[in-house]
């Protein structure tokens, strides 16, 4: 199981450094969130699946699913969809005054 999530991640990491390098805002915008993705996928591979136990402390249970990975991903997960909406309304706001989402085409624009 933890194959087949490391793979996934690894597609998803492959797809967002795909869109990172595109011409388009958009498709870089959204090469951030999947990038993001895959790094919490990766990051719940690396904590391990073993425990099938809560962390809670009791005398019969001798191995515990660590919280700490899931509590890190929880506030990445926030983080990121808070700067996801942030440069989706920049990128709006740069379209209604250059009329062009093209990075290329911005690269040379002078505000009036």
């Amino acid at each position: 199981m933890e194959t087949l999530i490391i793979i996934v991640a690894g597609v998803l990491v492959t797809v967002a450094t795909y869109l990172l390098l595109s011409k388009n805002l958009i498709r870089v915008i959204l090469g951030t969130a999947v990038l993001t993705h895959g790094v919490h996928l990766l990051i719940m591979a690396m904590g391990s699946f073993k425990g099938k136990n809560v962390p809670i402390i009791d005398k019969d249970k001798t191995s515990y699913v660590d919280a700490l990975p899931q509590a890190l991903i929880l506030t990445s997960i926030v983080i990121s969809f808070a700067v996801t909406a942030f440069f989706l309304v920049l990128a709006y706001q740069l379209y209604k005054r250059t009329q062009t989402d093209d990075l290329n085409k911005m690269r040379g624009y002078r505000h009036e």
